[in-house]
């Protein structure tokens, strides 16, 4: 025995006894074997701590997606069943109590009364309520709009006939007293060649050098030969009575009218008024001013007059004219009668419109006058002969005592259940892409049943806006949009559900559905609460006004319902935003809002993070840059992936030391430990114990795989290696310290190095996104020890290292692609890019002090 100790002694002072310890241990034991699983461990067990055991959730992880986890993701025959058969239960009520005798059928036998009673037969009272709200007859009212562009349209009319009338010229154009108004309205409009004629007859001797214009609109027809005679004859007595220049400048004046009649007649072809046709003829150039004022006047009377007792739409142009005749008789002058006819005709059109406020309150009061029908029927009265095909009246007698045999409609039900697991189907097949677990859809169902159970309680408002929301945010708009529109669907097959609550609670749910899957937080989510609230009672609103004729008469007892609509929209969403952090919990969610709030830099865990290792927390952030940046690019989890890297290193909180980002300058505790063996398991602890703290914290499973999966089953590789020297060196050493003692009872072997020992527990990476931090976490230090290094320098670093983990097999089931490898590498190398930009060098005279 004073021989070993003087030997440890010997040994202790070359620096290798905690190496040796286990050599001398096996000789002072008789040789005995060593723990198989850890070389030396029995005799190091004397002079190191006990070690903790590693917990069981650590080991019971594998390489390989685990069966459990395949089955927990596929679809259970057995909750589809139970799926149809408790939501046909619970939405089919229609088939299970529906009656044998129902209206239209026959009687298999003569039914009498058991007993006297009056009942009322309200589907009766409501359809003839429906028919006299229907026959109402429509109440019309003047359209002030309509009176207003027929104002302008007369306007319009009038001005362009003081304008033609302008371009004709005065009339008469002549003195009276030479030449009679009908001569001098003959002479103005006559042919050319009549015209020539008639100064020729005269003794014109300057018609005869005049070129005849035969192209004169006006030389289309010959005249009267009576006014023709009667002009040529007052022209001639003119020119005996005065002279040849007096006379002259007659003529001249006749030739300027004529002129202006021939350009006026052409205007005539332009449209009276924009939109109508041509109205206006020659007449209108042959009256006086004063007749075309009192026509005016006329016109705007009669207008006036027959607008005030109102022109109804439909009425025909033919009536309207003969109407316009009558009145205009005694206002106008007889010679512009026919021109004010044509011209009210045309212009006046239907300014009576149908008032909906007073129809809708008239066939409300109509439908109010229709009193309740009502059955009466004495004991033992036949109600229905055998035979007789049953009437509404006789199916509410029967139906009243208890004799219309209600019962489960097999045929209907097996219909309705078809329905359901189509359904379901479609349900399954939307939600494919979101790889629901099968606790997801217990919850969808859950979900679902609380609409018809809710109904089946006689409560007028559905729980669809709590469901498009709940759905909508957790699994997704597609999902929660397909669950509610499908459930809005089917509710009023198997169920009594009026259709407007219906209608306004579904629009509410869709909305809900719709947005829930994109917000960000849960004051967007009260938000959304309010929208949903105005659009249930929006939709209500319209589908009220549609159906009843009175909503919009007594608008303020439609606004108590509106309202009520509202508020059922506004509670539901509460319901849905209060109960969701429970289900979150309950059923391991992972919802944008619940991420966002896990990523919170004030939660405990990175609190105590970013206090207790501040280096292993300014390294997640640079790595959480890193996966994002991925994650974004090939279209993962982005929320996901950044939660899931804050937290995937909260393990080495158990000991901060031991990680050399947080040593800060100091001395590396590892140096002075000496041991591999002992580094790798403090290392690999940091996975277990980050379990540990994920579970007490209640973190989502899918945030708790990050912490192993990060890791995989990588090595080790410094103590890995490490360990390699000290197994080959120790043999070497142990023979030099013990020269000269008697070592012939001495077994010198050299501790096995197991690569196992080296490697994390596992798993590898199950999904991209676990995958993806992978490879961020192991390109973060490389890439933080660059400093002045080129993009393709970075590049081939970043690609060597992916290239490593991708030949350990540590990617094999994350579905990443050997494509999504080179883009993962580019990505990072420019996020590197990006915080190691350069900056300007600043001369040292801007240090200095002023």
């Amino acid at each position: 025995m004073n021989t070993i100790s003087s030997l440890m002694r010997q040994i202790e002072q070359l620096g290798a006894a905690r190496s040796l310890r286990q050599q001398i241990a096996k000789v002072r034991n008789g040789g005995s074997k060593a723990n198989p699983d850890r070389p030396g461990q029995a005799l190091l067990s004397r002079f190191l701590p006990p070690t903790r055991d590693l917990p069981e959730t650590c080991i019971k992880f594998k390489s390989k997606t685990s069966k459990s986890s395949l089955k927990n993701q596929a679809r259970s025959p057995i909750l589809a069943l139970v799926a149809v058969v408790s939501l046909s239960s619970t939405l089919g009520h229609r088939f299970y109590n529906q009656p044998k005798l129902d209206v239209g059928t026959k009687a298999p036998q003569t039914i009498k009364a058991p007993a006297s009673a009056s009942i009322p037969d309200r589907k009766t009272t409501e359809e003839q309520r429906a028919s006299a709200r229907i026959g109402a007859v429509a109440i019309l009212t003047i359209d002030r709009a309509v009176e207003g562009q027929i104002d302008r349209e007369m306007q319009q009319f009038w001005q362009q006939g003081t304008e033609l009338r302008r371009e004709v010229g005065e009339f008469p154009f002549a003195a009276t007293s030479a030449l009679s108004t009908q001569a001098q309205v003959y002479l103005r409009g006559c042919p050319e060649w009549e015209w020539r004629s008639i100064l020729a007859g005269v003794g014109d001797s300057s018609s005869t050098s005049l070129k005849l214009n035969l192209d004169s609109p006006a030389s289309a027809a010959p005249t009267d030969s009576k006014s023709k005679q009667q002009a040529q004859a007052q022209l001639q007595a003119y020119s005996r009575s005065v002279s040849a220049s007096e006379f002259k400048s007659l003529t001249d004046s006749i030739s300027s009218a004529r002129r202006r009649y021939l350009n006026a007649v052409e205007a005539l072809e332009k449209p009276s008024v924009s939109g109508l046709r041509q109205i206006y003829d020659t007449s209108l150039f042959d009256l006086s001013d004063a007749a075309w004022q009192q026509t005016q006047t006329g016109m705007s009377r009669v207008a006036k007059m027959m607008l005030a007792q109102g022109i109804p739409p439909g009425l025909p142009k033919e009536m309207l004219k003969e109407a316009v005749k009558l009145q205009i008789a005694d206002e106008v002058p007889l010679e512009s009668q026919a021109l004010a006819v044509e011209g009210l005709s045309a212009i006046l059109q239907p300014n009576l419109v149908k008032d909906p406020e007073a129809t809708k309150q008239l066939a409300e009061l109509a439908a109010q006058k229709v009193k309740p029908v009502t059955i009466a029927v004495k004991q033992g009265d036949i109600i229905v002969t055998e035979g007789k095909e049953i009437s509404q009246q006789d199916f509410v007698l029967l139906d009243y005592f208890g004799l219309s045999r209600r019962g489960v409609n097999c045929l209907g039900l097996a219909g309705f259940v078809c329905l359901v697991a189509g359904a379901i189907a479609i349900v399954l097949l939307v939600e494919r892409h979101y790889r629901l677990r099968r606790r997801d859809h217990l919850l969808l169902l859950l979900l679902t049943l609380s609409a018809p159970v809710l109904v089946s309680l006689g409560l007028p408002w559905t729980s669809l806006p709590a469901i498009g929301i709940l759905a909508g945010g957790f699994y997704g708009s597609a999902v929660g949009v397909t669950v509610v529109g499908l459930l809005s669907a089917l509710l009023p097959i198997g169920l009594n559900v009026e259709l407007i609550h219906l209608a306004a609670s579904a629009a509410g749910g869709l909305l809900g559905a719709f947005m829930a899957g994109r917000l960000r937080s849960r004051e967007e989510l009260a938000l959304l609460g309010v929208a949903v609230a105005l659009t249930q009672g929006s939709v209500y609103l319209v589908g009220t006004l549609i159906a009843s004729a009175a909503a919009g008469a007594i608008w303020y007892l439609v606004l108590g319902t509106v309202g009520a609509q509202s508020l059922a929209g506004l509670a539901w969403s509460i319901v849905a935003i209060g109960i969701s952090p429970y289900l979150e919990h309950v059923f391991d969610l992972i919802t944008p809002i619940r991420l966002a709030e896990l990523a919170n830099p004030n939660r405990p865990l990175l609190k105590r993070l970013a206090a207790e290792a501040p280096g292993t927390f300014q390294h997640t952030l640079f790595v959480a840059s890193l996966a994002e940046a991925a994650a974004r690019e090939l279209g993962c989890n982005v929320e996901l992936v950044r939660t899931g890297t804050l937290y995937h290193d909260i393990g080495k909180m158990h000991d901060p030391l031991g990680f050399c980002e947080n040593q800060m300058g100091g001395g590396n505790k590892h140096d002075v430990m000496n041991d591999p063996w002992a580094s790798a398991e403090m290392i690999k602890k940091h996975v277990s114990e980050g379990l540990v703290m994920a579970r007490k914290h209640r973190l989502p499973k899918a945030i708790q795989a990050f912490i192993p999966e990060h890791q995989g089953t990588m090595l080790i590789a410094y103590f890995y290696h490490q360990a390699q020297q000290i197994a080959a060196k120790e043999p070497q050493d142990l023979k030099m310290a013990l020269v000269g003692a008697d070592n012939s009872k001495l077994a010198i072997e050299s501790r096995e190095v197991r690569e196992k020992d080296f490697r994390y527990a596992g798993p590898i990476p199950q999904s991209r996104e676990t995958g993806i931090l992978m490879l961020a976490d192991s390109c973060e230090a490389a890439l933080r020890s660059l400093k002045d290094a080129t993009h393709d320098e970075a590049l081939n670093m970043v690609n060597k290292i992916l290239r490593a983990r991708w030949q350990d097999n540590q990617l094999l089931d994350s579905g990443l692609t050997r494509e999504d490898m080179s883009l993962i590498a580019e990505l990072f190398v420019r996020v590197w890019e990006q915080f190691n930009h350069k900056r300007i060098a600043y001369p040292s005279a801007v240090f200095a002090p002023r």
